[in-house]
């Protein structure tokens, strides 16, 4: 694990999250707010490729590129800020997991950017995790739907399809 703060995905959450998602094959993947790289691991266990981890604390630089190096397909690694990653690139995912950390307070502008950019289509999957006591207003965001909210322990799982 990397020096600084860092809360890693609960095992019990990570299974359940991707046993929902299911087979992950041929899936590109987004992982942002990445940590250590777990839950992109995770993404390449089960499939997905082609895969990137979004991470800007550089505490975390290091650990997350050597766990990311145990990957079975390559994972790009960017080092900036989540925004920033918006701003700039263009590849569409077909799956974001977004696990900003917990007293970050842009969740409900940051899916609403993330929903907006190049890096949604149709059908492409956003799944937001966030504390569970947080009563952040995600349910009108436009173009997405709110498919299912799952609690996990003090958190919660938002499960988001991307209308149009």
């Amino acid at each position: 694990m990397p020096d600084g703060v860092i809360r890693p995905a609960m095992d019990s959450m990570r299974e359940s999250v991707f046993a929902k998602l299911g087979d992950l094959t041929g899936l590109s993947f987004l992982d942002m707010f990445s940590g250590s790289g777990v839950v992109a691991l995770e993404a390449a266990s089960r499939g997905a490729c082609p895969i990137e981890a979004v991470e800007r604390d550089p505490l975390k630089r290091k650990t997350l590129l050597q766990n990311t190096d145990l990957s079975p397909v390559r994972i790009v690694c960017r080092f900036m800020s989540a925004e920033l990653y918006i701003r700039r690139y263009r590849q569409t995912f077909d799956i974001i997991f977004c696990d900003p950390p917990f007293p970050y307070k842009f969740k409900r502008e940051l899916v609403g950017t993330i929903a907006a950019s190049p890096l949604m289509k149709t059908g492409s999957r956003l799944l937001l995790h966030r504390p569970r006591e947080e009563t952040a207003d995600l349910m009108n965001i436009e173009n997405l739907v709110l498919g299912e909210s799952k609690r996990y322990g003090r958190s919660t799982v938002d499960f988001f399809v991307k209308e149009r």
